[in-house]
């Protein structure tokens, strides 16, 4: 059987979100994080960064339970639609096209739910809206200039990678143990670290979206913000700086628990021969350079996924044998191997134990 071409995909474009309040939703987002509004109506809000041309990178739809509707991609031109199609009729997948769009501001449009079941969207057409590179008058300190990036929960990490590496991403980092058990992977499009990671635990779910800041000073004025604001405890990690994608972080859990990462100063990957970077999984500097511990809520939570008709897509458990079987979370083990115990100050023992107690 001759293999069925992927489409060329350029980048991640906007995801839709199910919020419960859409008023408290749009004070986080708009309010609070500056994303600049396009549209909004009684049941929806869609929303873009600074720079963005197009019509919207996040849309926040109002519904009965927090969820997320579609993680979308921007393909290279409208004959890739077709071939998104076929790659997907191929596999088995369910898959529906609207040549009218099925957002505002998008045109023909495939939606599939895909073999991990997360719903994916594929658009080239767009309604575009003024870049606001220059519009320094409404720049404000936090200003948020780019959607960067997904990040997923699935039960199968190879599987996953598998599956994305054949819909044409390419891996820049990973983090693997000593028995080649892949942990997690960041997977790229663009020519940044990535457009999307795999990661391992209960899924489908989503674990993030990140949106990208020019510099750190940016993610330090959220965090003032917040604080003046009296809603710092919306801050679930950070700010530090990760090892693997060596970006500066900060997360937030929106009203309605979604996470949110504020994302800046990965490096550039668009050459050929870009080396992959595989992490340890015990190596303590792959989750954080630098930092606080990492939260229980990191490994735990994440936001459900709807399949095409809007349903709950149910969970599928993580069943793997690794030693990361019972964790959940973008970022593996949050402690050393324990032969490393006795190299650790003496107050850190006590909280090395604890660790691998939970």
């Amino acid at each position: 059987m001759t293999k069925v071409q992927a489409p060329d995909i350029l980048r991640c474009a906007y995801m839709e979100i199910v919020v419960t309040d859409l008023a408290a939703s749009r004070k986080f987002y708009v309010d609070t994080l500056g994303l600049l509004v396009t549209y909004e109506d009684d049941e929806a809000i869609y929303l873009r960064t600074y720079e963005e041309f197009i019509h919207h990178n996040l849309i926040l739809r109002k519904g009965p339970v927090p969820a997320v509707a579609a993680f979308a991609f921007r393909v290279r031109s409208p004959e890739e639609l077709d071939r998104a199609e076929e790659f997907y009729k191929a596999r088995g997948c369910e898959v529906r096209r609207k040549k009218d769009g099925f957002v505002r501001g998008i045109g023909d449009s495939v939606r599939v739910q895909d073999p991990l079941g997360f719903p994916y969207e594929f658009f080239y057409e767009v309604e575009h809206r003024e870049r606001h590179c220059w519009s320094y008058d409404i720049h404000v300190p936090g200003a948020i200039v780019r959607l960067d990036h997904f990040n997923q929960i699935t039960p199968d990490v190879t599987a996953g990678v598998a599956y994305m590496e054949d819909l044409g991403f390419r891996i820049t980092e990973d983090i693997r143990d000593d028995k080649g058990t892949v942990y997690a992977a960041w997977m790229r499009r663009k020519p940044s670290v990535h457009d999307t990671a795999m990661t391992g635990g209960d899924g489908p779910r989503m674990h993030h979206i990140a949106f990208a800041t020019h510099e750190k000073h940016n993610i330090i004025a959220i965090c003032d913000k917040l604080g003046a604001l009296r809603k710092s405890d919306c801050i679930e990690r950070g700010p530090g700086r990760h090892g693997v994608s060596n970006a500066y972080y900060l997360y937030l859990r929106d009203p309605d628990g979604h996470r949110v990462e504020i994302y800046t100063q990965d490096y550039y990957t668009g050459d050929p021969d870009n080396p992959v970077v595989t992490w340890d999984v015990h190596d303590n500097q792959r989750r954080d350079w630098w930092g606080t511990p990492v939260v229980p809520s990191w490994y735990r939570d994440g936001s459900t996924v709807l399949d095409l008709d809007g349903n709950p897509v149910p969970l599928v458990k993580r069943t793997d044998d690794s030693e990361l079987a019972q964790t959940i979370g973008a970022d593996g083990f949050s402690y050393t191997r324990p032969e490393d115990e006795d190299s650790m100050p003496e107050w850190k023992q006590g909280e090395f134990k604890l660790g691998h107690q939970l």
